[in-house]
């Protein structure tokens, strides 16, 4: 299926995990890709991994805290492509400590990633696609739903990208800008971002591999988590013409963890 030919995507945290997979599943599908993550070098992996599957991508770097850094990548995408017709933020960082002991540090750190990089998103992308339209797809949690212990900078950093995702398709709706605005909520997923935590640093330890890993968590209750594709196939079919009368929606992918 080529439902997205001739479209340009911006997908930030495109280095690994749901950024990667989305890239090349939207590759796929016909859009160039323009690969964006704070490691450069992780988006140019990605891009040469599209590229070597017969399709089209290119790579920023993109601290998606930074407004200049915001402004430099869509005047870049702008200037070359002409467009940009769907911007999907998959750029997230995480945390785990217990409420009382989180550092302010840290709370800002994960606010700062997760929530100010979703609105600069939304804000630019807006203002690229706001002639021509386009739709912009944020990844959220189902963390943001049901607040996960342990970990209240994320949770509160993805309930407020839900928020952000409804105000802001209300505002284009509002206005008539041609711009839909979604969230993608996953519960667990197969990524890098468990690296980062200390409990699944231990776990590894304790069970001798990242896979081994995983599937403790699985076993011990946490049910089958889901591949990053899982996700990218949601997020491909919210960009494309078959969603073109969604709007405002938190897609939830979750396996039924939430009932």
């Amino acid at each position: 299926m080529k439902q997205l030919n001739n479209r340009t995507v911006l997908v930030t945290g495109a280095g690994s995990g749901i950024g990667a997979s989305t890239a090349r599943l939207l590759a796929k599908a016909g859009a160039h890709v323009c690969c964006a993550d704070l490691q450069h070098s992780a988006a140019e992996a990605t891009a040469r991994s599209v590229a070597e599957q017969g399709c089209r991508a290119s790579s920023h770097a993109l601290d998606v805290r930074e407004e200049p850094q915001w402004e430099t990548v869509i005047e870049q995408i702008l200037r070359v492509h002409g467009s940009l017709g769907i911007l999907v933020n998959c750029a997230g960082i995480s945390a785990a400590s217990a409420l009382a002991e989180t550092p302010l540090a840290e709370w800002r750190r994960v606010l700062a990633t997760n929530l100010d990089g979703a609105f600069l998103a939304t804000k630019h992308g807006v203002r690229a696609m706001r002639q021509a339209g386009g739709v912009i797809v944020h990844i959220g949690s189902a963390s943001g739903i049901r607040p996960s212990a342990g970990a209240a900078a994320y949770s509160t950093s993805k309930a407020g990208v839900g928020m952000l995702v409804r105000a802001g398709a209300k505002e284009c709706r509002d206005a008539g800008l041609p711009v839909r605005i979604c969230a993608v909520s996953p519960a667990s997923v197969r990524t890098p971002i468990w690296r980062s935590m200390p409990f699944f640093q231990d776990l590894m330890a304790k069970t001798g591999s990242e896979q081994a890993a995983f599937e403790a968590l699985e076993q011990g209750g946490g049910g089958q988590l889901a591949q990053p594709e899982d996700v990218a196939r949601a997020v491909a079919f919210l960009v494309s013409d078959d969603a073109r009368h969604i709007n405002g929606v938190e897609l939830i992918v979750d396996g039924g963890f939430l009932l």
